[in-house]
């Protein structure tokens, strides 16, 4: 298996300069690690780092683009300096995907920041949901037809904890494996679905697909042990950067981290071809049901 992970030595938020190399690693499903990339905690903001800021009952603190945040707890003064701080957090990984990959910035849509103070060791999930569990990220209430799902992430650890993640293997290696198991798409079933509320938008073929290898290779023990996978520590003070609708990760261990998602076009790539649509539209050879043809416009 190639190296999953392409070190690269930036160490300033709006310091990136395109290079076409690291825009097709990241595409092929590769993760930009930038080890020297802090984010740097302002005043007081080092005290919001304890488990107790997470209100009970959520996994995550999130700041949309409204400024309406959700998951904290500790009254408005912490609430305050939570907001500063994500606020903070979201621009400089906007600064660093635009100065990345500057023909996305057009296209690019922010959706909210989130910090995330649990330990991912102890936490307690089901099968599906447990994200130490290889995966590639797809949701059951939230279609998107083959748009990506862009990941910035960077370790604020107080102690030196590193971030610890399995990477797994190609998305096209993956996809040959399952795609022959899974159950046929239906029109009218996503029809329901969404009728029923239980979808916020109708579910295409694609997010079908999608959706059934997220929910096989978490349940599929025999993979999680055999599947080619490399095991990589994301230091305190680092940054990484990965399509995580691509890259086939789990989150083994690790607290206190900041994380960014931007959406993005399949068309506002450099190579949509490199895109899970495309790879499974070829792969099923034929035009998925419902979903945008992976070219550029």
């Amino acid at each position: 298996m190639t190296d999953p992970v392409l070190v690269l030595q930036l160490c300033e938020w709006a310091g990136a300069v395109h290079e076409a190399g690291w825009a097709a690693a990241v595409e092929a499903g590769r993760v930009l690690y930038f080890p020297r990339l802090a984010f740097e905690l302002g005043a007081g903001e080092r005290q919001l780092l304890a488990p107790q800021l997470l209100a009970q009952g959520v996994r995550n603190i999130s700041l949309d683009a409204a400024g309406q945040l959700k998951g904290a707890a500790g009254g408005p003064e912490v609430e305050t300096k939570v907001k500063g701080m994500l606020r903070r957090f979201a621009q400089d990984a906007r600064s660093l995907v635009r100065g990345l990959f500057p023909a996305y910035d057009p296209a690019l849509r922010a959706a909210p920041t989130s910090l995330r103070p649990a330990e991912v060791a102890t936490r307690e999930q089901s099968v599906r949901a447990d994200d130490r569990r290889l995966h590639v990220d797809a949701f059951p209430s939230r279609p998107n037809r083959g748009e990506r799902i862009l990941r910035v992430f960077t370790n604020i650890n107080p102690d030196g904890q590193p971030r610890v993640w399995r990477v797994g293997e190609p998305f096209e290696d993956l996809a040959r494996h399952y795609l022959p198991q899974l159950p046929a798409y239906r029109p009218w079933q996503a029809a329901l679905l969404n009728r029923l509320k239980v979808t916020k938008s109708l579910r295409s073929e694609y997010d079908h697909l999608m959706l059934q290898l997220h929910d096989r290779m978490k349940a599929d023990e025999r993979y999680q042990r055999e599947a080619p996978q490399a095991t990589v520590q994301f230091a305190a003070g680092a940054t990484w950067v990965c399509f995580s609708d691509h890259t086939l990760h789990a989150a083994m261990s690790g607290q206190y981290m900041l994380e960014q998602t931007f959406h993005l076009p399949v068309a506002a790539q450099y190579d949509p071809a490199a895109s899970p649509l495309a790879i499974l539209t070829r792969l099923a050879g034929r035009p998925l049901k419902g979903a945008p043809l992976p070219v550029r416009a």
